[in-house]
């Protein structure tokens, strides 16, 4: 069918960009007509998103699917190649979402509205490309693309110390970038033919060697953007000074593009390596955990409380990816999803709260839940999914990868008890710092700003529209994981299988890890079930 053969994809990746050119010459009276047009061009673009998987892309099929791939500069092998897979989907439809959301989230933006909202729509597409992207140097373009975006909105549209905050950013994330470059080029070049097609990459034959510095190349890059300790530091200062919306897209999307090439880079295309890095990442995943939960105790600023507490889930993730089970791989994508749908309902509320007292400071607030009845309803609901209540999707995510861990037979008893008992006493200090949060902002008596500011006004119908948005997946994932969790399983139990296989034909990858990394005593006849359990 024509529809079949139309480029899908290639329209998701460009049409935000096109839409910018009319830009400039839109009339825009009191800004309304900007904002309704960036809000339309997001809405139609989620539409063919959501329009594209649902009608063409099958959700029993592990390998790559609605495949393109055109010649782009010929000269050097870089083509135009998309495709989709259950780990690109379910993280190009957050992508969506959010966006979307953060575009209606910035209706109060007056200042340079044209540029505002073209640098969000360059953000859009840029997101959609990484997640899509089947070369590896078209991967490294998008991902470079969305940096200069993120640097303008932080240094023009944030706070005090947004240059600072820009600065820091853009320093951090491209030289990190250059890594991922790095690492191309060298994989591209090994061997008999140059490529960059990913599926081509995956099949060449590294040795192992080559197969560790590369991907510590990614990692380092990867562990930027994640962000991982101690290449975190420029999260929590970018956070403080973004406008609201930005920090939606910054934590419900950007960091989830460095937890997508973490798998579809490191773990899927170097599976001999990460042998050797996978405790590596389950210390850093502890580290993070309990690391980021004590400093965010320290943090009288709300949204750094919150850009502290995007580090510690985060953790999470790296322990999913460390646990060579398909339960801890599910983990994972489940936990990049839900902090994805977290994080940006927590940065919006504080950019409600912002708009009403001018503060992000703590000790100024206080008794805001007798003003703000409503927002302190939503506030404390997302605040029970960050600390994982069951019934929301921090919990599933959180407990899969916990069990996950568990059940993996790679690691002697010893090294899981330790990474399990650590990463859940940050689990325990989550509720503490997140209650201490509500408690300072809407208990008590009235702060400094809310004593002098008379009738704050409540959430409005615009932003509870935003808010309930993102709770409600937030909600139907915690009862029906499976809303989820099926997009992506067939994936991640090849991902799983793969990892698996490498282990079993291993010896142990080396004596630094001879009692932490046990190869299981399986036969290769029952590798499909040893290890392997599914989120229902």
């Amino acid at each position: 069918m024509l529809t079949e053969q139309f480029p899908w994809l290639t329209t998701l990746v460009v049409l935000p960009l096109l839409a910018i050119l009319p830009i400039p010459w839109l009339p825009n009276r009191n800004g309304q007509t900007l904002r309704w047009y960036a809000l339309g061009v997001g809405f139609i673009e989620f539409s063919l998103i959501i329009y594209t998987f649902v009608n063409f892309y099958s959700l029993d099929q592990s390998g790559l699917q609605l495949v393109e791939r055109y010649n782009w500069v010929p000269q050097v092998g870089l083509t135009w190649s998309l495709a989709a897979d259950g780990l690109a989907m379910p993280l190009v439809v957050l992508s969506g979402l959010v966006t979307t959301l953060a575009i209606l989230a910035s209706w109060n933006i007056t200042r340079r509205p044209r540029l505002y909202f073209s640098l969000l729509l360059v953000m859009y597409s840029a997101q959609v490309g990484v997640f899509l992207a089947q070369d590896l140097i078209m991967f490294f373009f998008m991902w470079e693309l969305e940096l200069v975006p993120v640097y303008l909105l932080i240094s023009i549209w944030g706070g005090k110390q947004r240059l600072y905050a820009a600065t820091k950013f853009i320093l951090y994330t491209a030289i990190g970038s250059i890594f991922i470059l790095v690492a191309a080029l060298a994989m591209a070049f090994y061997g008999d033919t140059v490529t960059f097609n990913l599926t081509e990459l995956a099949q060449k034959d590294y040795s192992l060697t080559f197969q560790l510095w590369v991907y510590a190349a990614f990692l380092v890059a990867f562990a930027v953007k994640l962000p991982i300790f101690p290449l975190h530091t420029w999260l929590p200062d970018a956070h403080s000074e973004a406008p609201a919306a930005v920090s939606m897209i910054l934590a419900g999307v950007l960091l989830k593009m460095a937890g997508y090439g973490l798998i579809r880079m490191n773990i899927e295309m170097l599976p001999d390596a990460h042998l050797y890095f996978a405790p590596v990442l389950a210390v850093l995943g502890v580290v993070n955990v309990i690391y980021a939960s004590m400093t965010a105790f320290a943090q009288d600023n709300l949204k750094r409380r919150m850009a502290y507490s995007s580090v510690a889930h985060m953790g999470f993730v790296l322990i999913g990816c460390a646990s060579f089970t398909t339960l801890g791989m599910s983990g994972a994508m489940l936990q990049m999803i839900s902090h994805g749908l977290i994080a940006a309902t927590m940065f919006f509320l504080s950019g409600v709260t912002y708009e009403r007292t001018h503060t992000l400071d703590m000790d100024e607030m206080g008794g805001m839940a007798r003003k703000m009845p409503t927002t302190f309803a939503f506030f404390t609901a997302a605040s029970m999914a960050s600390l994982a209540l069951p019934g929301m999707s921090g919990f599933v995510s959180e407990i899969a990868v916990f069990l996950g861990l568990a059940t993996s037979d790679a690691y002697s008893t010893t090294f899981k008890t330790a990474i399990i008992v650590l990463s859940a006493a940050g689990v325990v200090l989550s509720p503490i710092y997140l209650l201490s949060m509500l408690r300072r902002i809407f208990y008590g008596d009235a702060g400094q700003v809310v004593a002098k500011v008379s009738g704050i006004l409540d959430i409005r119908p615009r932003e509870a529209f935003v808010a309930a948005c993102l709770l409600v997946p937030i909600i139907g994932i915690g009862l029906y994981p499976k809303l989820a969790t099926q997009v992506y399983d067939v994936k991640t139990v090849e991902v799983a299988s793969r990892v698996q296989n490498t282990l079993l034909a291993a010896e142990h990858p080396s004596p630094l890890y001879a009692h932490i990394l046990v190869a299981p005593r399986v036969t290769v006849a029952e590798l499909p079930t040893a290890g392997l359990t599914q989120i229902d």
